[in-house]
């Protein structure tokens, strides 16, 4: 009997501990106890994810959420370890590429976009002794990818399609090498590969440290403005918390507007935000450069999205491209009247 009801304690308290570790107990003026709840956002540690790093920086996530939510921060280096910090539950909601959400959602719909962050902000870049002058001459060639399932490696696919290429992997002449974009420019300089397709600032990087040629800027590649690089992702469970969705897309379109009306300002802020986190300071003239390859912006292109799942499918990648129900825009819309 003893053992039972011991049993029973320590089974108490441990359930005590979990409930009590989803929440923070706060105290409000009037004395009362309410209950403090958490959100975990996401994002990457490079330009493409300005609209995050503004929001943080300017406190436009504290001022919309309020003194009773609790701000979480998780950095992550590309979009498969973003979603699979999502599944875990590290991440509620944030920003990452298309493709790794879409890839994880027709696994398991709870999952969903919710706005626009980035379009653009992408280039193709050939290598100085690659002979490389158009899109057809990546005919038996190797082009770096940041990831395989990558936004950038399926606008890739896009852009071979349009010219009848297609990737080894799928019976065509081109060879993808995945590679950290960091690393690319050292790829140049040895001629491992013959071209990349990148995110900014790597792309500027590719163009004036390792002799690089640009191929497609971003407004030509794969589907030009509309090209979608960073989005804003969110779980189920972050939705369904009544208001959550809505404080974050206020904060998050804070930034945005912020960022089209003081680019130079928001170029230093972000400057500033990736110094602190990494160490290292990119130069003025790096994030110029990758900023007029961008357009931060809330718009999403759903026909685009909808092409990228098709792709990714004729890849592999996903076993559907039946990605109804994926998009939702409701909270922005509301956010935007």
């Amino acid at each position: 009997m003893l053992k039972k009801t011991l049993f029973t304690l320590i089974m108490s308290v441990l359930l005590i501990g979990i409930v009590s570790g989803c929440t923070e107990s706060s105290t409000n003026e009037e004395g009362k106890d309410s209950e403090k709840q958490t959100v975990n956002i996401g994002y990457f540690p490079n330009l493409t994810h300005s609209a995050t790093i503004i929001a943080l920086e300017k406190g436009y996530f504290k001022e919309e959420f309020g003194e009773d939510v609790t701000i979480k921060t998780k950095t992550v280096a590309n979009g498969g370890l973003f979603m699979e910090a999502m599944a875990t539950k590290a991440i509620d909601v944030g920003t990452t590429g298309p493709g790794p959400l879409l890839n994880f959602y027709v696994k398991n719909p709870e999952y969903h976009l919710i706005s626009g962050a980035v379009n653009g902000g992408a280039v193709l870049v050939s290598g100085e002794s690659s002979k490389i002058s158009d899109l057809k001459d990546l005919d038996g060639k190797k082009v770096a990818i940041p990831v395989i399932g990558s936004t950038q490696d399926v606008m890739l696919r896009k852009a071979l399609k349009d010219v009848g290429l297609k990737p080894t992997t799928n019976g065509g002449t081109v060879e993808l090498f995945a590679s950290a974009p960091a690393d690319t420019a050292a790829l140049f300089v040895q001629k491992t590969v013959d071209a990349a397709a990148t995110q900014e600032p790597w792309g500027y990087v590719l163009e004036n440290q390792a002799n690089g040629k640009l191929l497609l800027n971003w407004d030509e590649f794969a589907w030009g403005k509309d090209s979608p690089n960073t989005v804003v992702a969110a779980s189920q469970k972050f939705l369904d918390k009544k208001g959550l969705s809505t404080a974050y897309l206020k904060a998050h379109k804070k930034a945005v507007d912020f960022i089209q009306n003081n680019p130079e300002e928001s170029q230093e802020l972000v400057i500033k935000h990736l110094k602190d986190l990494t160490g290292k300071e990119l130069s003025k003239e790096e994030v110029a450069a990758a900023f007029s390859r961008l357009e931060v912006t809330t718009n999403v292109n759903e026909d685009v999205i909808q092409e990228m799942a098709d792709i990714s499918k004729e890849a592999g990648y996903i076993p559907s491209a039946d990605i109804k129900g994926m998009i939702d825009l409701s909270s922005l819309e509301e956010v935007s009247k």
